[in-house]
């Protein structure tokens, strides 16, 4: 299995089998606690070859620095199917719509993808105090 695309983003679709991504972002300011981003979405796209055809198991978790939940993870079964069309591998498209997502806490957080219970990859995010105005 390949990572093709992991982002964070303000917007993701998938369209017949097509990403769209709009403005990723590893940073969000605010003026106070808790700082809530109105919306935003994890976009991944994995590529399978086809000896890995079958059911896999996706994770996404949004942690903070103490290893954390944000949120409660999101789980979900992917089915790699390859069909009739001759081909040696085929990517899956998955994307995770966040709203109203809440930190308590300045500082480092991170979106960590596992698939089939392994650590894939890991998306730092971090969350700012927006300076003061003189």
């Amino acid at each position: 299995m390949n990572i093709e695309i992991f982002a964070i983003c303000e917007a993701a679709t998938d369209h017949q089998g097509k990403i769209n991504i709009l403005g990723t972002f590893d940073l969000i300011h605010g003026r106070a606690l808790p700082v809530v981003h109105p919306h935003c979405a994890v976009a991944v796209r994995l590529r399978f070859p086809k000896s890995e055809e079958g059911e896999h198991m996706i994770k996404i978790n949004l942690i903070d620095e103490d290893g954390k939940p944000v949120v409660p993870p999101f789980e979900t079964k992917g089915n790699v199917r390859f069909g009739d069309i001759p081909r040696t591998s085929i990517a899956v498209n998955m994307i995770l719509n966040l709203q109203g997502l809440k930190f308590a806490s300045f500082g480092e957080y991170a979106v960590d993808l596992s698939v089939d219970g392994r650590h894939a990859a890991s998306l730092p995010l971090t969350v700012s105090k927006l300076p003061e105005k003189k």
